[in-house]
């Protein structure tokens, strides 16, 4: 069994409903194009605000994937 070595990348998701579903937002669609994300870990929440008014809740999100293994 070999050691295995992950990498950590931040992303921003952005909903106008909420903070927890501006952060699925991200893991979803990192999900999309990298294999085997493991863990996700939101390290801050803001808002884009106009006029006064919340127009999109953001979660800045650190997600962990296993990086792949180079075949011999």
């Amino acid at each position: 069994m070999s050691d295995s070595v992950y990498k950590i990348i931040e992303l921003v998701g952005t909903s106008p409903n909420s903070w927890e579903e501006a952060a699925r937002n991200a893991v979803e669609k990192a999900s999309q194009s990298l294999d085997d994300v493991r863990i996700a870990e939101v390290t801050k929440f803001d808002m884009r605000v106009e006029d006064g008014k919340v127009m999109a809740y953001r979660a800045r999100v650190n997600v962990s994937f296993k990086l792949r293994e180079d075949a011999d």
